[in-house]
């Protein structure tokens, strides 16, 4: 393994998993797995703060990401890739495939040279590399099966989506990037610059419809991820975060991400979470 000593290639944005719209590595999972979790969030952190990091060019943002490549592949060892050797032994110890940590960086690189996407077949293109890893990450950690990985694969697409539309504006304003597809707005007549505005028009309101109507047939599929697995406490866990992801879109459909943070308050939160734990082990129980 070549070792090196260079400045830390880490870009943290102060972020942590409190942050997040949803459950990370919750009191749901085994006890047992959560340490691997952990570690798996602190890599996938770190990968996506060197992306959205706006103080640094693309070509260094992909270099970074190159290097936590390299270390989650045993070929680099340096200050600052802590979290990516952390990872690779976490998955030399579980037996799990690095492919899913590399389509997360594959993911992440492309973000730093693509702006733009042209329709909803690229945008999910992306979520398959940006999303679906996670979940794929956690079913085999659980020892699920890989025939799983299609309502996992919805429900962690259907998270993205929903989080790209509420940062719609901020990513545009901090990051000139926009993950809404193109041609939802031409057939609306207008162009990525309303994202500037402090309320969406009526025009883009069509096309965050739009957007959500296209996440339907996701949410759909996502439901019947909890009634397949084996693991139980995977099961509440993921039909928590389903009931946690619908609860937003329904939210979206109401609220302007424009005008606001369009987010569950702690006790809606809770509320949502519970009912998705309840329903889930009614339906597994039936």
């Amino acid at each position: 393994m070549q070792v090196e000593s260079e400045p830390a290639y880490e870009a943290p944005s102060g972020k942590g998993a409190k942050d997040e719209n949803f459950p990370v590595g919750s009191f749901l999972l085994p006890p047992g797995l959560r340490p691997h979790v952990a570690v798996f969030y602190a890599f996938a952190r770190a990968i996506d703060d060197i992306a959205d990091n706006p103080k640094l060019g693309a070509q260094e943002k992909i270099d970074r990401l190159d290097a936590f490549g390299q270390a989650i592949e045993g070929r680099l060892a340096a200050p600052g890739l802590e979290k990516a050797v952390a990872m690779r032994e976490s998955l030399l110890h579980t037996g799990i495939t690095t492919k899913h940590c590399c389509d997360l960086i594959s993911a992440f690189k492309q973000d730093a040279v693509k702006l733009r996407y042209a329709n909803w077949a690229e945008l999910i293109d992306y979520c398959d590399r940006s999303a679906a890893p996670v979940g794929r990450y956690l079913l085999d950690l659980h020892g699920e099966s890989a025939s799983d990985y299609p309502p996992s694969d919805a429900l962690c697409n259907a998270l993205q989506v929903i989080n790209h539309l509420q940062d719609c504006a901020e990513d545009y304003a901090a990051l000139d990037r926009v993950y809404i597809p193109l041609d939802f707005l031409a057939a609306e007549g207008i162009g990525v610059e309303v994202l500037r505005g402090r309320a969406s028009t009526p025009a883009l309101r069509r096309v965050l419809d739009h957007c959500l109507e296209a996440l339907e047939p996701l949410i759909a599929e996502s439901r019947r991820l909890p009634l397949v697995l084996k693991s139980r406490r995977l099961a509440v866990e993921s039909g928590a975060i389903v009931a946690l992801g619908a609860r937003i879109a329904t939210r979206l459909r109401r609220e302007d991400p424009l005008a606001t943070r369009v987010a569950l308050s702690k006790p809606a939160f809770a509320l949502a979470a519970a009912w998705g734990v309840a329903e889930t082990l009614a339906r597994r129980a039936a």
